[in-house]
């Protein structure tokens, strides 16, 4: 059972721009100075540059582009509506954002049956939107899929019955705390859990400093050392060039790589590049209008593919 996997979805953006009805609690978004469909075309340029990396190193993308049907501006980041699972099950989400709930498609899934891959159940608690209660998928939870830990950042997108909910579906244990960050000069909940902490086979990075409580800092500690992760500590500052939001996948031959952003690679101190280069090759790219605009970064834009090959006869 793999904790990393090797094929990752990614959806290629039509219609990317700020998302105003995100931007209301993620405060990593900026408004650029330019055209919507400027912003796009260097969205694309930055993506299409992305999967040419990601494929250059033997990584499996699965890209599925996003369409005009509705405007879904922040497409490009489809860990948040769904997940997938080794025992055939995928998991669709509920949305904080309304024109993020249209990102939620059918034939995405049927792009990966027409892969090979084997689909045999769904489970959807979108319903939960009805009660203005969400949890945003692999952004709102960081899994530890080989100890079976799930660790959420409490938020207006992450809600503890929902997440307590999914872990006793999938049998993951929930770790549970607040992350926050400084906006002005008061303390906010960071909006996604993957934006502060990152959890490969052998090493966590994590920005502890974001856990007010010291009681939750302890607790998430005690786990990351219980599953002998390596801890690699970032900054609060290194989260806002999204440091904290990586993924560690499988290329040729199985090497582990972790992918982050270029921004996210050129925040890291020497110490902390070493830290992680003992563990793995780090592989970054340029997401410079992506990250401004749409407050996500390389691992947002990752759905990873757990799912089973079907059997060809």
């Amino acid at each position: 059972m793999h904790h990393t996997t090797n094929t990752i979805l990614m959806i290629r953006p039509v219609s990317f721009r700020m998302n105003e009805q995100t931007a209301v609690n993620n405060y990593y978004q900026e408004e650029l100075k330019l055209k919507n469909s400027l912003i796009n075309i260097q969205a694309q340029q930055e993506f299409d540059n992305f999967i040419a990396k990601l494929k250059s190193f033997g990584i499996q993308v699965i890209v599925v582009s996003d369409n005009h049907e509705f405007d879904t501006p922040d497409a490009v980041f489809p860990n948040n509506w769904i997940s997938f699972h080794a025992d055939g099950t995928a998991v669709i989400y509920p949305m904080f954002a309304e024109n993020r709930r249209l990102e939620r498609r059918e034939d995405i899934l049927v792009a990966l049956e027409k892969e090979g891959f084997l689909i045999n159940n769904i489970v959807d608690y979108t319903s939960a939107e009805d009660e203005q209660i969400f949890l945003e998928g692999t952004g709102s939870m960081v899994l530890d899929r080989t100890n079976k830990k799930a660790y959420c950042a409490l938020s207006p997108r992450a809600d503890e019955e929902l997440f307590i909910e999914f872990c006793e579906d999938f049998e993951y244990s929930p770790i549970i705390f607040t992350a926050n960050q400084t906006v002005g000069n008061k303390r906010e909940a960071i909006y996604h859990t993957n934006v502060m902490m990152c959890i490969a086979e052998t090493f966590a990075v994590v920005c502890l400093s974001a856990i007010d409580d010291k009681k939750e800092r302890k607790n998430v500690l005690k786990h990351l050392k219980e599953n002998k992760k390596q801890i690699i500590d970032i900054t609060e500052e290194q989260v806002t060039h999204f440091a904290g939001n990586m993924l560690q996948v499988l290329g040729k031959n199985n090497e582990r790589f972790l992918v982050m952003s270029q921004a996210a690679n050129n925040c890291l101190t020497q110490n902390q590049r070493t830290a992680i280069n003992k563990h793995c090759q780090i592989i970054s790219s340029s997401l410079t209008t992506i990250e401004t605009c749409g407050g996500g970064s390389a691992r947002c834009m990752m759905a990873e593919v757990f799912l089973p090959k079907v059997i060809q006869k």
